[in-house]
């Protein structure tokens, strides 16, 4: 199986201490957030891969080379400021971070997610090509691939709709995105794509791909029986299916369009509940959970 840390929440940039105290006991318990008394206990030793998932990489730049499995990093970089995003480092520190993550886990296993982007009177479609030129020239060298998508209706993006204050897109709009992204990407050596998206964008230069491919699977495991992961019945996304290890409403970060968060009540409670000892991401076993072995 290949591990998601997270698509629920930023283990790596606030439980990162938890993560490596796992890995070192050899095992993390899931509890499942449809049926919290079921606890999916995985082991280690039937991980083939982990992918990462952070806005911060820095908590783990150290702790990296003591997980001897192979590694993939999704770093999200995005343009807003603190009244999208409360909670993100300085994005020239996180610039700084990914630079170094680049240098230890290798360019071919960092892709940087421009992720979500909506427009708004603020962030106008040239904000957002100047700000993605930018970003492919201060990078160059340390990455390949981004990966972009359009923001979503979310709960959490509809209780935020007055401070996103966000607009639809027009086709206008896509081609601009579309061909600036793509001549960027192209003038630094580095490829764009979407991936779930019912705009692909290729028409435009983007390359055609998933978030993490079979193909991609196969490099860094040498496995080739994985299946896709199929999100909803209208819309397949043939990326690997992957097992997410994560909680919804635990990121402190509060981005204001996070589809993972949606009560930051929960959220302050959540991360309270947090014990860097426990097999649980929060909180801890109980008596009357049912736990069982997750094999893939």
């Amino acid at each position: 199986m290949i591990l998601n840390v997270s698509g629920r929440t930023d283990i790596v940039a606030f439980y990162s201490d938890w993560f490596m105290n796992r890995y070192n006991e050899g095992f993390v318990d899931v509890r499942n957030p449809f049926n919290p008394k079921m606890i999916s206990r995985i082991y280690f030793e039937d991980v083939d891969a982990i992918l990462f998932c952070t806005k911060n990489p820095t908590p783990m730049l150290y702790k990296i080379q003591k997980i001897a499995k192979p590694i993939l990093f999704h770093v999200t970089l995005t343009p807003y400021k603190r009244d999208i995003e409360l909670n993100v480092p300085d994005k020239k520190d996180v610039i700084n971070s990914i630079k170094k993550l680049s240098k230890i886990i290798g360019i071919d296993n960092l892709y940087i997610r421009y992720d979500p982007i909506f427009i708004s009177d603020k962030y106008t479609v040239d904000y957002h090509i100047k700000a993605f030129d930018k970003l492919c020239t201060i990078l160059n060298g340390y990455v390949k691939y981004f990966i972009v998508s359009f923001i979503d209706d979310y709960k959490n993006v509809r209780k935020n709709e007055k401070v996103l204050n966000y607009k639809e897109f027009t086709e206008d709009d896509y081609k601009m995105i579309g061909t600036n992204f793509s001549k960027s990407a192209k003038n630094n050596g580095m490829s764009v794509q979407t991936c779930f998206e019912d705009r692909n964008l290729v028409e435009y230069g983007f390359k055609k791909g998933e978030c993490l491919s079979h193909e991609l699977a196969y490099k860094l495991t040498g496995k080739a029986n994985f299946k896709s992961w199929t999100a909803r019945k209208e819309r397949k996304c043939n990326c690997v299916q992957m097992v997410d290890i994560g909680v919804y409403n635990s990121c402190k970060h509060f981005c204001k369009y996070c589809y993972a968060n949606y009560d930051e009540k929960m959220v302050k409670y959540n991360y309270m509940a947090h014990d860097v000892n426990s097999s649980l991401l929060i909180g801890n076993i109980k008596s009357d959970d049912t736990i069982k072995r997750r094999i893939k």
